[in-house]
């Protein structure tokens, strides 16, 4: 049945297809042949009357030799042969004169068919065109239709990300929710404890007091039963009463009571002890309370400041490319951040640096790296867009300031340790405060930026566009900006920051005077060469040198005061070196490069 079916449609389909063409075929020639017709048919009329002109006159000869001997009858003959040949001879005029006019008719419409032949010619040609124009756009319709259904996947893969991360989150804010109430929970609990504690304490110290208040008149009433003789080499003990209680010590500037002790005898301790308990003081043992050390003695100026000529240790720092280091404000601390988006802790321990720990939760690379003044802090700008402070003692992640659209380039505390300013990617600066957890302001530089520092009320920032700029915190505006001769990569400040060290993709290391807005010297070398936009260099604790890595892995120190290369080394880093650091002590020196590696240096 379906072969049946499948014949009887394509038969249908030729019939209808010729059928087509002889209605298209026909249409064109049918007033050609009807014309064509009536001129056969003319013909065929002129044929005919010829034929009966030919037949009359030969029955008319015919008549008039049949009956010569009739004069009037063959004259009769001759007048109706006359007529008879005007009229056919009319008839034929007439039939030329249709014939001229159809043979007219016949060029007109040739002429016309030619004409309508170049019609289709050029309806074709455009057919041809449109056909090309309508696969053109059905190729475009296509590439929009492929396009439109990848957009919508990705739509659908967004939405459902969408989804899974606000069921996340609203499990995450369900657990928080449940937390913060175990929290409260334990804190209620915990509080009534300590109620309960604080009583009995109170009950036992009241208990104690009675005791020693009870002691005490019993050996105030043993005393009085015993009189001693008051002697002139007795001494007269002070005993210092300062707002109702004693403490068993001596003190010119208290209110002075009198006891009576026989000469080369000491006072009862415990009459002394009993008193001083009374009132609810004991003396302690040790009058300065120890406690762990949770953050790190802030280093003034160095005494001495060493010129690194040695690598003391070289280590793999991280997984991939190392981007960032730091000491902490006492040099026991080294900081590292990498492209394996943690940071690591290293412990300077006798010229080697021993792994402390790692401090986790960036979800892309670190860029930069600060320690707070008091050391306790550690602040991280990373490339996912976002700035963290972990505590240094604990390791646990504190904050993350979230808000740039674009990779964060440069985060550093001020003054106060409560701000912190930010510099991304995205030609912003932000300043966040750290109580309220929030962007206090937004500053458009117009370029992106590589670097900042800060004084007490004023951002200096580097930038892509050749230029730093000095930012009024309070304003939000820009004080001024000096143009260099490259993109800036980084910034540093001397220890009094009066100066401000920077360095440029023009291989020049410059210190801008602050006091008078100019450059007061400009550092260079035959072989140093700026590796990246975020190649870090750094000013010695004293200001009296300047540090920087170059692209083919050495490390070149200048002298301040006379301008020249100091010293260079290399021979130790296989890659360019991103980033160098000069301890607070004055001791050593970090660099790290795009490999792996770290160096600690000094002149040991």
């Amino acid at each position: 049945m379906a072969e049946r079916r499948v014949e009887c449609t394509w038969k249908r389909h030729i019939s209808e297809q010729l059928k087509l063409r002889d209605r298209i075929q026909r249409h064109t020639f049918e007033e050609i042949v009807h014309q064509y017709n009536r001129l056969l048919e003319k013909s065929d009329l002129q044929n005919v009357l010829t034929e009966r002109y030919q037949v009359d006159k030969y029955e008319v000869q015919r008549g008039h030799e049949a009956s010569p001997s009739d004069p009037s009858r063959g004259e009769l003959q001759q007048q109706e042969l006359a007529q008879m040949k005007i009229r056919h001879q009319e008839e034929l005029t007439e039939l030329h004169k249709k014939r001229g006019e159809l043979a007219q008719s016949v060029i007109e419409l040739n002429n016309q068919i030619q004409l309508k032949d170049k019609e289709i010619q050029s309806n074709e040609a455009r057919i041809i065109e449109y056909q090309q124009q309508s696969d053109r756009l059905e190729g475009d319709c296509r590439e929009l239709r492929t396009s439109l259904q990848e957009l919508e996947q990705a739509n659908q893969t967004l939405k459902d990300e969408y989804d899974a991360l606000q069921i996340t989150f609203s499990a995450l804010e369900e657990k928080l929710r449940k937390t913060t109430e175990d929290n409260q929970e334990l804190v209620s609990r915990w509080m009534a404890e300590k109620a309960q504690e604080a009583n009995r304490l109170n009950a036992e110290n009241e208990k104690d007091s009675r005791r020693r208040q009870a002691k005490l008149q019993k050996d105030l009433a043993d005393a009085a039963k015993e009189p001693l003789p008051i002697e002139p080499e007795d001494d007269i003990e002070v005993l210092a009463e300062d707002g109702g209680k004693g403490t068993g010590e001596t003190s010119p500037n208290r209110p002075i009571g009198r006891t009576l002790r026989k000469a080369g005898q000491q006072p009862p301790g415990g009459l002394l002890d009993s008193i001083s308990n009374m009132f609810g003081r004991r003396r302690p043992a040790n009058s300065f309370s120890t406690s762990p050390e949770t953050s790190e003695p802030p280093s003034g100026v160095c005494a001495e400041v060493r010129v690194p000529s040695t690598a003391l240790h070289v280590f793999d720092a991280h997984d991939g490319e190392v981007n960032a280091v730091r000491f902490s404000p006492g040099s026991r601390l080294l900081a590292t951040g990498g492209m394996d988006r943690r940071v690591k802790l290293w412990e300077v321990v006798a010229g080697r640096c021993e792994p402390k720990g790692a401090l986790t939760g960036s979800n892309a690379g670190i860029t930069s790296i600060e320690f707070d003044s008091a050391g306790s802090f550690l602040l991280a700008a990373s490339n996912d867009f976002a700035s963290r402070i972990w505590t240094v003692d604990d390791y646990r992640l504190r904050h993350t300031l979230t808000g740039h659209s674009g990779k964060v380039l440069s985060a550093r505390f001020l003054l106060d340790n409560a701000r912190i300013v930010s510099g991304s990617y995205d030609r912003t600066l932000k300043l966040w405060d750290l109580r309220s957890k929030v962007c206090m302001k937004t500053v458009f530089a117009g370029s992106s930026c590589n670097d900042v520092v800060c004084t007490e009320q004023c951002v200096m920032s580097g930038h892509f566009d050749k230029k730093v700029r000095f930012w009024d915190i309070r304003a939000e505006s820009i004080v001024r900006d000096i143009e260099l001769m490259g993109r800036v990569t980084s910034l540093d400040l001397n220890h009094d920051r009066s100066e401000l060290l920077t360095c440029s993709r023009d291989d020049l290391l410059k210190i801008i005077d602050l006091r008078t807005n100019s450059v007061r010297q400009t550092f260079s070398a035959q072989g140093f060469k700026c590796g990246a936009d975020w190649t870090r260099v750094t000013f010695s604790p004293d200001g009296s040198y300047v540090a920087g890595g170059s692209a083919d892995g050495a490390l070149y120190i200048w002298n301040v005061l006379t301008g020249k290369v100091d010293r260079t080394l290399d021979r130790n880093h296989n890659s360019a070196i991103n980033a160098v650091s000069w301890s607070p002590s004055g001791v050593y020196v970090a660099s790290v490069e795009k490999g792996s590696k770290a160096i600690l240096w000094s002149d040991l």
